[in-house]
């Protein structure tokens, strides 16, 4: 053991919640957080020395590999990191716990239950077996996050190998259906049980996730031991130092569905009292021999304190240029069944991205997730619509979404592009893409006769 204060980096490069607490529960333990990100982060070889700054003497990675379009980049970088210091969930883990067949494949050959599953790569060989999972299952992308991605889906329809340029597959539906819907979330750190929560699905919806609106119980005390060794056993085998394990219950035991990595702490807060964040500090110290008071560990966890820590690095002013979208732009959607080439309508004043009917049921856009109500100016109260997850994809960027379903018929567009989407842009409405090329300028826009 030392008595000097550990440097615990924290390589994240967004601003959660997550990485705030950690980072402030290692100053609160007497230690010294370092938070790697774009502005500070640097590693240098230089006459064969390597070096990382700022320094560092161990790292927690809570990289958001599932929120990126090019998770191999900062899988590269995460590895470059862990070659050089200690990582608490090295890259190759996190890999194989981000894709979700990897994490069903791995347990399953760990004696570990899952739900039958099933991914191919051919549109064919998915869709002669589909059957097997009954005529209602799940179809997932391989990489998603917060429940998106996730779909429940009438397998009596063909469905597609790819949403958008992601991996899909089928899984089996387990469901007690005596019950109201609900999973079991167990926070592992080490090799302890930190928090559990059940989680309940919102009305209109059959997943649980919290960013969805889901409903949570402390489950910590009372959940069933079953349930429990496998959460400790699924994180040992997938060989991460913390993470979040979601399991249901079905008639014959408890299933594994996914194995989270950077799971959230906020849900588990809500329903237990505790954080997540001062173990996690407590173990990258402990992992290069720092000291730590468990009553001080004990104490933080009763709080989430997720204020700007100390260590921020001051952000940088350079501006940044959103990419141009036209005011009609070609766009691809996608479902659960197809994708289309369309021409969808930029809206800034519209808060939801909306699908034409017809244009919703040919690509297997769906099911309806719930009812959204939208305000027009000819309908007092506004108007009840369905709502799908969607995927819209704009050159080489892929945007989940939850679209309104409506009958658009009547106009020119079968799509609308609204905020959801728009937030991401900046809008020429000169630029049209469904004016022929021969009538356009080198950018696209329309030109203008002399």
């Amino acid at each position: 053991m030392t008595t000097d204060p550990v440097r615990v980096g924290v390589l994240s490069l967004h601003n959660s919640k997550e990485t705030k607490a950690i980072c402030n529960a290692v100053e609160d333990l007497g230690h010294e957080p370092v938070w790697l990100r774009e502005e500070n982060a640097a590693i240098s070889v230089e006459d064969g020395d390597v070096s990382v700054e700022p320094a560092v003497d161990v790292i927690a990675n809570r990289l958001l590999l599932s929120n990126t379009d090019q998770p191999a980049e900062l899988l590269g970088l995460a590895a470059t990191f862990e070659r050089i210091r200690p990582m608490l969930n090295e890259p190759n883990a996190v890999l194989a716990s981000i894709h979700k067949f990897a994490t069903a494949a791995t347990l399953a050959d760990w004696n570990i239950r899952v739900p039958d599953a099933l991914l191919a790569l051919s549109n064919d060989r998915l869709n002669e077996d589909r059957e097997r999972f009954g005529e209602v299952g799940v179809y997932k992308t391989a990489i998603g996050t917060h429940g998106g991605g996730t779909w429940k889906v009438d397998l009596t329809e063909r469905v597609n190998p790819k949403v958008g340029n992601r991996q899909a597959f089928l899984q089996q539906l387990i469901d007690r259906d005596d019950e109201k819907h609900r999973d079991l979330r167990v926070y592992i750190v080490g090799d302890e049980i930190v928090g559990s929560m059940y989680r309940y699905a919102p009305e209109g919806d059959w997943r649980t996730n919290v960013a969805l609106g889901g409903a949570v119980e402390d489950a910590t005390d009372d959940m069933p031991k079953e349930a429990a060794d496998t959460a400790l056993y699924a994180a040992e085998v997938m060989g991460l130092d913390y993470a979040g394990v979601d399991l249901v219950e079905g008639y014959d035991g408890w299933y594994v569905l996914e194995v989270n990595p950077t799971a959230g702490f906020k849900g588990l807060f809500e329903a237990t009292g505790t954080s997540p964040a001062p173990h996690i500090a407590k173990l990258a110290i402990e992992t290069v021999d720092g000291e730590v008071d468990d009553d001080d560990v004990k104490r933080l966890a009763g709080t989430l304190d997720d204020s700007r820590p100390s260590c921020a690095p001051k952000p940088q002013t350079r501006p940044t240029e959103p990419p141009v979208i036209g005011y009609i732009e070609e766009v691809v959607a996608t479902g659960t069944s197809g994708s289309v080439q369309a021409f969808a309508k930029s809206d800034t004043g519209a808060t939801r991205t909306s699908i034409d009917t017809s244009l919703a049921a040919e690509i297997g856009a769906g099911p309806i997730k719930s009812m959204t109500r939208v305000k027009s100016g000819s309908v007092k109260g506004g108007k009840a619509r369905p709502v799908v997850d969607l995927v819209i994809g704009i050159g080489g960027n892929q945007h989940t979404v939850t679209a309104s379903v409506e009958d658009r018929g009547h106009m020119e567009y079968p799509l609308l592009l609204g905020r959801d989407i728009l937030s991401d842009y900046r809008v020429n409405v000169r630029k049209r893409a469904d004016v022929d090329e021969a009538e356009r300028g080198e950018d696209g826009e329309i030109l203008e006769e002399e």
